[in-house]
């Protein structure tokens, strides 16, 4: 499941294509059909991201909600023609650019793609965690929630309730830099030691946000120089890994919450 920094990208990119221009909105699959034609034609006027959550902002009032879960994704082409669709596409959006090229974005695969009243969004939002890569954003909810819980800190990081955007990787990188055991009850921590994994899991994301993938190691610890991309299996220090990265243990891993989270138990001893 795409996590915080990839649904920022997103929002991101695609508000460059689509933000402020009349959109065209149909649903080739047929399943948004019926929604989509509300709003075709309608001006965008934002895309707002929010944990694993995006939220496009409708010159008419509605407010569409789309959440990737496993199996979404997005396909982008800007070009002169307009391309049949690929697949089972959900929502198609289209527009023109200033250069008269043609810019389509089909969503295909999602869990959720719902056009709805301004409400909703507002009590999806409160049900969601503080998310680390927006730019006001306080740990302060997470902190408290966490300190209340009994629960392992392997298992509240991936509640989005807890703190929205994080999953499976960031949460094993996030723990395995800071030397914390997946499974310390959220009651153990101070305040200065889960203020440092908000930091933590803030500059992680936004690496992800800038690289336009996870990335948590440094070159040199790896030995890549610059100018040459480091391979996905050398891009993490434990999920994944068969052995830690700074010492060599074998990596373990326990399943918290149904995942499968890896951790060191020399650099992460309980």
């Amino acid at each position: 499941m795409p996590e915080g920094h990839t649904i920022h990208k997103i929002a991101k990119d695609h508000s460059k294509l689509l933000v402020g221009r009349p959109i065209g909105v149909s649903s080739p699959q047929g399943r948004f059909a019926e929604s989509a034609m509300r709003i075709d034609g309608a001006f965008l006027n934002r895309i707002e991201p929010r944990g694993k959550h995006l939220f496009y902002e409708w010159d008419s009032g509605e407010v569409g909600h789309v959440h990737l879960g496993l199996f979404g994704k997005f396909r982008v082409q800007v070009g002169p023609t307009l391309n049949d669709p690929i697949g089972e596409v959900r929502m198609r959006l289209t527009t023109e650019t200033e250069t008269a090229e043609i810019v389509t974005i089909d969503l295909s695969g999602p869990t959720i793609c719902s056009l709805d009243a301004p409400d909703v969004r507002i009590s999806i939002l409160a049900r969601l965690g503080p998310d680390p890569l927006r730019r006001n954003s306080k740990p302060d909810r997470m902190i408290d929630k966490i300190r209340a819980s009994d629960r392992g800190i392997g298992d509240l990081i991936m509640d989005q309730s807890v703190v929205a955007g994080v999953g499976n990787v960031y949460r094993a990188e996030a723990l395995f830099v800071l030397g914390i055991h997946p499974l310390k009850p959220g009651r153990e921590f101070e305040v200065d030691e889960l203020e440092a994994l908000w930091e933590t899991i803030r500059t992680m994301l936004r690496r992800g946000v800038s690289d336009g993938r996870i990335v948590t190691v440094s070159r040199d610890e790896v030995g890549i120089g610059r100018g040459r991309p480091i391979p996905r299996e050398e891009a993490t220090y434990a999920y994944k890994r068969d052995h830690c990265l700074k010492c060599g243990d074998e990596i373990r891993r326990i399943e918290i919450a149904n995942r499968i989270c890896y951790f060191c138990p020399t650099h992460q001893a309980r």
